[in-house]
């Protein structure tokens, strides 16, 4: 019998995730990961499996935490169409470092969902859900009369999410704030369309 694990396995898929999410999947090497996580070779092996069972697990421990955040905050907004501005404005309101890091799931999309199908499967997962939340928020919009009621909420959640996707690939290739702006403020014009 083995002897148990000493470590916090959320803990340490959370250090795994930010390595990942510093340097990608392809140039993190296993010893970046080790030393981060602060456990063996072998622990890591006997846990997660190999490098690429790890970052299945970290993103999608990631995708968890970073979902309920994103329907929290349009969930419980008291002003659904304020919410739904904020989270495509927020893009180009971090600093510069934060721009530059990506969104670990967007960075996910670009480098491996094209080849990796479990990848994709956590990328899909975490797209239908925000395109979910947006929508609820959209539709608790047009109940309060914020939006016109001919809106197709579907289509308008999948369009918003795109644009948040794509302002986040924008912004870690540098694309200025003022530029983001710009982007997020044409984008929501088509809550004012029917």
């Amino acid at each position: 019998m083995g002897r148990p694990k000493a470590f916090d396995r959320d803990e340490v898929l959370e250090k795994a995730a930010g390595v990942f999410w510093d340097k990608g999947f392809e140039a993190t090497s296993t010893d970046d990961l080790l030393a981060a996580m602060g456990i063996g070779r072998q622990s890591m092996y006997d846990t997660f499996g190999d490098k690429h069972a790890l970052y299945v697990a970290a993103l999608e421990k990631y995708r968890a935490h970073a979902a309920e955040n994103f329907r929290h905050g349009l969930r419980e907004a008291a002003d659904p169409r304020a919410a739904i501005e904020a989270m495509l404005l927020a893009v180009s309101g971090e600093g510069p470092a934060d721009r530059a890091r990506g969104c670990l799931l967007v960075n996910a999309t670009a480098e491996l969902a094209p080849h990796d199908d479990d990848v994709a499967k956590v990328v899909r997962g975490n797209n239908n859900t925000c395109e979910g939340a947006f929508e609820v928020a959209l539709r608790r919009a047009v109940q309060l009369g914020q939006v016109p009621p001919g809106l197709d909420t579907k289509a308008i959640a999948r369009f918003l999410y795109t644009t948040l996707q794509g302002l986040r690939v924008s912004a870690k290739a540098g694309t200025s704030p003022a530029a983001l702006r710009d982007v997020a403020r044409v984008a929501l014009t088509v809550l004012d369309r029917a």
